[in-house]
């Protein structure tokens, strides 16, 4: 609507808005030419989507103008294209690689807020500008992220998405049956290079990448040092957590580490006639990196996340936060822009 332009700025000061440098340099994606019927093309490439790192730099709004103007951008380059193609060039046909996919960045709070109000946002105001998604190289826990996000998309998007495993030989015959070889990166089947001989272009498709922690903000607002539980596993015993689920469409959230050694790591569920199968695990977790992970699950159901101490001498250190929630709910999600908002804070977490 154009209450929302103005509100946003998308013809006025969106133009001239410069993006911080944290956004600029590690934000991924790019445009490589135009689709059989002139449409211009869209790449993704998801393993350089530092969410993380671009949240504890910049604001979520300096995140959603960012792609707020690049859509913006390439839809003048549609209408253009129209001009000369013809109506089927105002859509625009896009490539998300989710080669290297890590669903631990979306169970973080702000990262599920920025997504659902990006989706909100998109499904609002740029209905039906969408020719066809291919989702390549989509690992087997993207289907737990996208039974989550679709339920923010209008019919008409969910129809266009393409959603294809690692297996080039099924995606790349759909890809270039709309797209020629010489408009697309020789990574993805085509021909193209850039100055460099790059096969994924990434001169031209930027790839963005880990965010320096020297952009980190030290003036952060909405996330302090996590609160974590923290109990002593005496040697050759059982901690166990367990959580109740009564909500088909919840996940199970977890982050933990011990200060020494190690520990076994499982989780269980058991129905209500008491019938126990492992979900998780069990694996061994060693003193290090947070351990960050998320789990579908089902109800009703009592699910027990167990920390299991086998040494025969040592007591272990462990700290931890668990829980099961339906994600989106209490999401703080608007899509009012706020300029006063500030990056999340560094916390133990290592993602």
């Amino acid at each position: 609507s154009q209450k929302w332009r103005e509100k946003w700025g998308i013809d006025t000061t969106l133009q001239t808005w410069q993006p911080p440098e944290a956004l600029e340099k590690h934000f991924p994606s790019g445009s490589t030419g135009f689709d059989k019927e002139g449409s211009p093309i869209i790449i993704v490439p998801f393993v350089g989507l530092d969410v993380w790192g671009l949240l504890h730099s910049v604001t979520k709004t300096d995140v959603i103008r960012m792609i707020l103007r690049h859509l913006e951008n390439y839809l003048a380059v549609a209408r253009k294209q129209a001009e000369e193609h013809g109506p089927a060039a105002l859509k625009v046909t896009v490539i998300f690689d989710l080669e290297g996919f890590n669903i631990r960045q979306y169970a973080w709070k702000p990262a599920a807020e920025m997504v659902f109000t990006l989706l909100q946002l998109y499904e609002a105001n740029y209905p039906e500008i969408l020719k066809v998604c291919y989702i390549i190289n989509a690992p087997k826990v993207f289907s737990l992220a996208f039974s989550v996000i679709k339920k923010f998309m209008h019919e008409y998007t969910i129809s266009k998405i393409k959603i294809y495993g690692s297996d080039a030989k099924k995606w790349q015959p759909q890809v270039l049956s709309i797209i020629d070889k010489e408009q697309l990166p020789v990574h993805y089947g085509g021909t193209m290079v850039d100055e460099n001989g790059d096969p994924r272009c990434s001169l031209i498709v930027k790839p963005g990448g880990k965010v320096p922690k020297s952009y980190y903000s030290s003036n952060p607002t909405f996330e302090s040092e996590k609160q974590y539980k923290r109990v002593t596993v005496k040697n050759g015993e059982k901690h166990v957590v367990d959580l109740l689920c009564s909500d088909n469409d919840s996940v199970l959230k977890w982050e933990f580490g011990i200060d020494h050694h190690d520990i076994k790591f499982s989780i269980k569920r058991r129905d209500e006639e008491g019938n126990e199968t492992v979900e998780h695990g069990p694996r061994k977790v060693s003193e290090g990196p947070t351990d960050v992970g998320v789990l579908a699950v089902t109800g009703p159901a009592t699910y027990s996340v167990i920390f299991d101490n086998k040494s025969a001498f040592r007591n272990k250190k462990i700290y931890y936060d668990v829980l099961i929630s339906v994600p989106t709910r209490d999401l703080n999600i608007s899509d009012d822009p706020t300029d006063d908002d500030k990056p999340a804070a560094a916390c133990s977490v290592n993602l």
